[in-house]
Formats: structure tokens, C-alpha cells, sequence
């Protein structure tokens, strides 16, 4: 017997208190595009009791509160939502991100050209040609996935992931490219690093980088790099927003 088709969107039931509305099962522009223009439409036709909305490639998770409102009524209305298209998609910034790309600053980048068969100065070619897409933030605050990477630096994740990786990272695995906003652990590749913060302890929102944002990278010195992090000590805002 054959299994039956997934219609999406469909709801799924996440425990007592959650609900994943999912519009596929792979990463995908259009779809992720759902995924925002759904969050964007609840934020603006929001329901008692909904506490949290979290958009991710391909779904989003919404927490509510059990007492205020049923899972058969969120999700009724997260679907009525969704069937309305994807015109309440917000547009995203396109975002310009200063890297360096010496080893002091990625320490696997050395190793990534011999694995890929590149100079470094082919590596950084290739890494800063493509317009990224954030698709989602997740696995740490403000760890922000990123869709549009070469394929030719496709590589799978480390064996063994470590300890970390300092704040300004930027990363690549499994056809993926990732920027880190605080230290932690990872299991990427670390290509590089940007001096501009990500994570704004203090502001609203928190994270310089949100899902649907366009980024653009663009290399720079160690000297550079250390001009530009002694600005922004002193208090100025690097990021540099195109549009």
C-alpha cells in the first residue's frame, strides 16, 4: 500500500502547549517565505493565549497557554492564516558583514582550502560572491542559518564538535553557512570571523540579524578588523544596512 501523501500546511501537536505549523519538508526559499508571512500575520491578527512564535526553515513552532486557549484553536487559526498566501511576507534588510578570513581570526580555513582544493584567496571568492538568505535563528541565541552557500564549499561537520567558538564566527557545513552572535560550541567549520556584534545586550530586538534578512559578506585586514572592534568599543554601529 502506497503512504498517502503530506498536504501542506498541516498541524502538528508539540506536547500540551505547542503547535508546529509545517508548510514542507525541505529548505526551500518559498517555503521558509510561508513560514514568515504566517508569523508575520499572527503578530498582527494575534490570539489569547498565544505566548511564542518561533519560525524555523520550514515551519513554525507557536507556544501557548493550555488554560487561555486549545490546541484545536490555535492551530484553526494559524491554518486559516496560512491559506490566506504569503503577501504579509516582510521584506528583510540586506545586511553588509565585514569578515576576516586570516587563521587567527577562522582556524579552520587553512584546513578547509586543502580539504576543497582552493587558496584561501579563491576560498574567500567564493564565500563572499553569493546574497545569503537567513532562513532562521537557532541551536544558541542568535545563531543565525543562512541559505545561498556555494556549493563548492560543501563540506559535512566536523567529526567532533568543540568548544568555543568566539562570538563573530562565521561558519560553513553541510552546504550551510552560519554566523555566530555569542561563544559556544559548534561543530562547523570556522572560516572566519566578523568584528561586528550580532547579539546587542540591552537593545530591542536583542539580534542585528533577523530571519528573512538578505546578507552580504566582505573581506578585510587583521588591521582592519582591529580598527573597525576598537570603533565599536568606543560606540559606533558598523553594521551596514543597504537596504
Amino acid at each position: 500500500m502506497a503512504l498517502a501523501e503530506v498536504k501542506y500546511p498541516r498541524a502538528l501537536a508539540c506536547g500540551d502547549s505547542g503547535v508546529s505549523i509545517e508548510f514542507g519538508d525541505r529548505i526551500h526559499e518559498l517555503i521558509n517565505e510561508r513560514v514568515l508571512a504566517l508569523d508575520t500575520s499572527l503578530a498582527a491578527t494575534p490570539l489569547l493565549g498565544i505566548m511564542e512564535t518561533v519560525p524555523t526553515y520550514r515551519a513554525l513552532m507557536i507556544h501557548y497557554d493550555p488554560v487561555e486557549v486549545s490546541f484545536d484553536e490555535v492551530a484553526g487559526h494559524a491554518l486559516t492564516l496560512a491559506a490566506r498566501g504569503t503577501e504579509a511576507v516582510t521584506v528583510g534588510r540586506h545586511l553588509k558583514i565585514p569578515v576576516c578570513y586570516e587563521e587567527e581570526y577562522g582556524v579552520d580555513v587553512d584546513v578547509v582550502c586543502g580539504q576543497l582544493g582552493l587558496t584561501r584567496n579563491q576560498l574567500i571568492d567564493v564565500h563572499t560572491s553569493p546574497e545569503y538568505r537567513v532562513f532562521m535563528l537557532g541551536f544558541m541565541p542568535g545563531f543565525a542559518y543562512l541559505g545561498g552557500t556555494d556549493p563548492i564549499l560543501s563540506l559535512p561537520r566536523c567529526a567532533k564538535p568543540r568548544q568555543g567558538a568566539p562570538a563573530g564566527t562565521i561558519s560553513i557545513a553541510a552546504g550551510q553557512c552560519a554566523v555566530h552572535a555569542v561563544e559556544g560550541p559548534s561543530g562547523w567549520h570556522w572560516i572566519g570571523r566578523t568584528p561586528v556584534p550580532t547579539f546587542r545586550d540591552g537593545d530591542v530586538p536583542h539580534f542585528a540579524i533577523e530571519p528573512g534578512d538578505k546578507i552580504s559578506f566582505y573581506a578585510i585586514s587583521p588591521h582592519m578588523w582591529r580598527n573597525m572592534k576598537r570603533d565599536i568599543l568606543a560606540g559606533a554601529d558598523l553594521l551596514e544596512v543597504v537596504s
